[in-house]
């Protein structure tokens, strides 16, 4: 309730109900004016457009997946993505690929989504990669807009964006509480994190257009960059042509593609790290792999695990690579490889600076291993 005092008189009013009579009379002028058949919404609607809500449009594009079948996950999918540890792992028709556009790059109360996609993998006589767009043609249709949203995060999924629980989920949040719609639970994987992960130390922009770009080969004729929306959605709201709005629509449906393409690589380096044909920081990697070994010592982690993590951080030593070497000489000599172990502690005295503490250690490891494979023989 909002108190205003003027002359001495307390008014009192009620400020949501006020917003939303002003919004239900702003709908029912809009209707009169029939505005869904203006010229520039005929385009839309030719272009597989149709409505679904007061100001509010939707329709399906289909592409080929970049999915070769069906499958579960493999169990180490959850050394690169978290959120995935510790449950039954989805097979790739349990994703909902999400992204937004919005007026804003920065979040904030201001920004607003005017356009979403949801690409789902539909396992039919053939898997297709069916992207799902809702777009809002003015403001007072967001609420509709908003709905038809949560609606498909309705928790049946589980969600994968690329940034979207620091961007995209937090501006669905902050909209539906101004709008006072509760937002639904459901799991979300950002694959930022196993990007980052995989290829920070290669490309250093982890950003999805270069990882796209560098990693996967993935070129996009003709797109119009992100960073134009809320410009061309502004555009579209003062002067109704949807010339520029129909590119940043395609390149939401290229969003969700390469999102879907992202996790298809991110799936294919960890069911073959050794012999990936894609580039990959095997160090970074190999420790993150060992690390889950540990963590998994008490459940159910089976020797191919084991196995492949053992041959990455081997692979990785040979590469010289500083931290790998260190690593896998301390392990070898754990496991009585003294040997092997003394073998890469020489090839990490040349690595590591004579100043640093590290060498230091390492000195002393090369001792005690001389001394135990002279007892030992």
């Amino acid at each position: 309730m909002i108190i205003i005092y003027y002359d001495n008189i307390i008014v009192m009013a009620n400020l949501r109900d006020r917003l939303k009579r002003i919004q239900e009379s702003k709908k029912e002028n809009d209707q009169k004016i029939n505005y869904t058949q203006s010229e520039e919404i005929k385009e839309l609607i030719d272009l597989g457009w149709e409505p679904c809500g007061y100001k509010v449009y939707k329709r399906d594009v289909t592409f080929m997946p970049p999915f070769k079948s069906n499958k579960k996950l493999p169990k180490a999918i959850s050394i690169l993505i978290p959120d995935l540890y510790g449950i039954e792992l989805p097979a790739l028709n349990d994703f909902l690929f999400f992204d937004l556009e919005t007026t804003g790059l920065s979040g904030g109360a201001g920004t607003v989504a005017f356009l979403a996609a949801f690409g789902k993998i539909a396992n039919n006589e053939k898997l297709n990669l069916v992207i799902t767009q809702y777009l809002l043609l003015d403001y007072p249709g967001e609420n509709d807009f908003l709905l038809n949203v949560l609606s498909e995060l309705n928790g049946n999924y589980t969600v994968v964006s690329y940034n979207g629980k620091c961007f995209d989920s937090q501006i669905i949040r902050t909209r539906c509480l101004m709008n006072r719609i509760k937002v639904p639970e459901y799991r979300h994987v950002d694959l930022l994190h196993p990007s980052r992960r995989l290829w920070k130390n290669i490309i250093q922009d982890c950003s999805q257009s270069s990882v796209e770009e560098k990693i996967l080969n993935l070129s996009r004729t003709d797109d119009v960059p992100g960073s134009l929306a809320p410009e061309i959605w502004f555009e579209f709201l003062k002067t109704g042509m949807t010339d520029r709005l129909k590119g940043i629509c395609d390149h939401n449906t290229s969003d969700i593609f390469g999102l879907a393409s992202i996790l298809s690589v991110i799936i294919s380096i960890v069911e073959n790290p050794v012999n990936s044909k894609y580039q990959f920081d095997h160090e970074r990697f190999a420790l993150f792999w060992r690390k889950f070994l540990k963590r998994s010592k008490d459940d159910s982690c089976d020797n191919n695990l084991i196995k492949t993590g053992n041959d990455l951080l081997r692979l990785s030593a040979q590469n010289n690579k500083p931290r790998a070497v260190y690593i896998y000489a301390y392990d070898q000599m754990k496991n009585g490889n003294y040997n092997e172990s003394l073998k890469y502690v020489n090839i990490a005295l040349k690595l590591f600076d004579e100043e640093s503490v590290w060498h230091e250690k390492l000195l002393r490891r090369k001792t005690r291993l001389e001394r135990m494979i002279k007892f030992f023989g």
